[in-house]
């Protein structure tokens, strides 16, 4: 075995050991972001694939958890573009429900659907990865400002969309 050959094996377990590890972490934040199981799933391969692309060139010492956050959120950005462009439908089609998922859940997974992709990646990097502003801005690529409005216009949104129902019902 040369040593290229035994260097590759090497990069290949370290990478293989990498996505054993980071698989479940950042599945879930590919579905919050994405709101979809299989759509999330396609999303978190892409990403591996690329950083697979780079892995000899990454560093150790870089966080690599951080890189594939941020891998995850701009292919998200990516995709939500280019399915802008396709015809979009006014009704989502029928689809069952996961009953082990509570109702709190659904009404909170409903509303971070209902938020625009970048509000929704604010949310989510935010409350689920409990990232600071300025690790969002940087996965972002955008400014501390920016992340501050945009985390509060989704906030304000999730507060109406998820209290709204509780008033009509009183009414």
């Amino acid at each position: 075995m040369t040593e290229r050959t035994k260097a590759t094996t090497t990069a290949d377990a370290a990478y293989v050991a990498f996505v054993e590890h980071a698989w479940q972490r950042h599945f879930r934040l590919a579905l919050l972001l994405t709101g979809d199981r299989h759509l999330a799933e396609e999303l978190l391969q892409d990403a591996l694939v690329r950083i697979y692309e780079r892995w000899r060139r990454l560093s150790r010492t870089d966080d690599l958890h951080a890189y594939l956050r941020k891998v995850l959120v701009n292919n998200h950005t990516s995709h939500w573009r280019r399915r802008r462009r396709e015809s979009l439908v006014a009704d989502l089609p029928d689809r069952p429900g996961d009953d082990t998922v509570s109702a709190e859940a659904l009404v909170v997974r409903d509303a971070l659907r209902a938020l625009p992709p970048r509000q929704r990646a604010v949310v989510v990097l935010r409350h689920y990865e409990d990232l600071s502003e300025r690790d969002i801005a940087r996965a972002l690529g955008c400014t501390q400002g920016t992340v501050k409005s945009q985390h509060a216009k989704a906030m304000a949104r999730l507060r109406h969309v998820i209290t709204e129902p509780a008033w009509e019902t009183a009414s």
